[in-house]
């Protein structure tokens, strides 16, 4: 537990209900958010018609919902939640089997926020993992917009010379899934130069994200394979659990994907894909950073922009959360913060070498 979170605190705690079938998970997340000084437990509810009932009656900010529960599962009960309490932040807690992941992304379309995975009953050492990922979630989606205004964005000048992009790099989070559909589909296939995308999300949902991408775009997409090769019109998903880096070769640019520790706490990273890439293409990369909470993508935004490539992020009223296009734009590393209708058609004109 960290100082932070012990110590107390004068703002409006965020209200937080869950809903799982297992008793011991039910447990330790009741522990964890009751440790939290930020979070207000409402409601610990074993069964989707439980957590519908006591939505309607206590208004939660947040809610945490199972993917698998007996009678009503987490997607029958999504509709319901939706009605019952229209300003709730939901979020769909999945187990990693096949079955549970494909009603997480479903889920996404229905409605839900986010997806977090579950630990499995053996990975004894995930189990802390989970608990961060539980506690950051519910702060970045239940925090209420700050009242104060925020210090001046300085956007970064372009640079003399455009070059027309050969690399698209795009970093999402929270609430992500749903913005990447929207900002690839009216460009994708529009774009010949290969498109990387990183995506906070565990193993078992990546592959399934990358067929909705497809599904959105009609551009084909996957995860993306060690030692791929950057060709004209690849479209790659850096996998759930795994860095991606973009590498130099005798061939041209390729792929590599590692294991190595993970940065801010997630792996893969945007930060990682960036830093390559900006090492990789020189100016010729343009980065785009969208919802998502947290710091991760900035240090590779300093890095495409120190290398004369671009960067441009999602403004905070289209946002779901604000940290990471925030992070970038605070630091005076993005040309232009627009809202997520508009970034499609300037990230392609940066692409075709135009200025912002």
């Amino acid at each position: 537990m960290t100082a932070a979170a012990l110590k107390p605190s004068t703002e409006r705690r965020i209200r937080v209900m869950f809903a799982d079938d297992s008793a011991i998970v039910r447990g330790f997340m009741r522990r964890w958010v009751e440790d939290d000084h930020r979070i207000e437990l409402i409601k610990a509810c074993s069964d989707g018609l439980q957590v519908v009932a006591e939505a309607a009656a206590h208004h939660p900010d947040v809610v945490i919902l199972d993917t698998d529960m007996p009678g009503m599962d987490g997607l029958a009960t999504l509709p319901h939640l939706r009605k019952v309490a229209p300003h709730a932040r939901i979020v769909m807690a999945s187990t990693h089997t096949p079955d549970g992941s494909a009603a997480a992304m479903k889920a996404l379309g229905g409605g839900a926020c986010d997806i977090i995975a579950k630990p499995e009953a053996s990975a004894i050492g995930s189990v802390e993992a989970f608990r961060r990922e539980l506690i950051e979630t519910i702060v970045a989606l239940g925090k209420p917009r700050s009242s104060s205004p925020r210090p001046a964005i300085k956007l970064r000048p372009a640079p003399p010379t455009c070059c027309p992009g050969s690399l698209l790099v795009v970093a999402a989070a929270t609430g992500g899934p749903a913005a990447l559909q929207s900002f690839l589909a009216p460009i994708a296939r529009r774009i010949d130069a290969p498109i990387l995308i990183v995506q906070h999300m565990p193993a078992p949902f990546t592959a399934l994200l990358a067929e909705k991408l497809e599904q959105a775009t009609g551009r084909h997409c996957r995860e993306a394979r060690d030692d791929d090769t950057l060709a004209s019109g690849a479209m790659l998903v850096a996998p759930g659990d795994h860095h991606l880096r973009v590498a130099r070769c005798p061939a041209g640019r390729m792929v590599h994907l590692d294991k190595s520790d993970p940065l801010h706490f997630r792996r893969p990273a945007a930060d990682v894909l960036f830093e390559s890439a900006a090492a990789a293409f020189g100016p010729r990369v343009v980065g785009v950073v969208l919802t998502g909470a947290g710091g991760d993508g900035c240090e590779g935004s300093a890095k495409i922009a120190a290398a004369g490539g671009r960067v441009i992020v999602q403004d905070e009223a289209s946002s779901l959360v604000w940290g990471m296009p925030g992070a970038v734009a605070l630091a005076g590393h993005a040309e232009a913060v627009r809202p997520l209708k508009d970034l499609s058609t300037l990230a392609l004109r940066m692409m075709n070498g135009e200025a912002a």
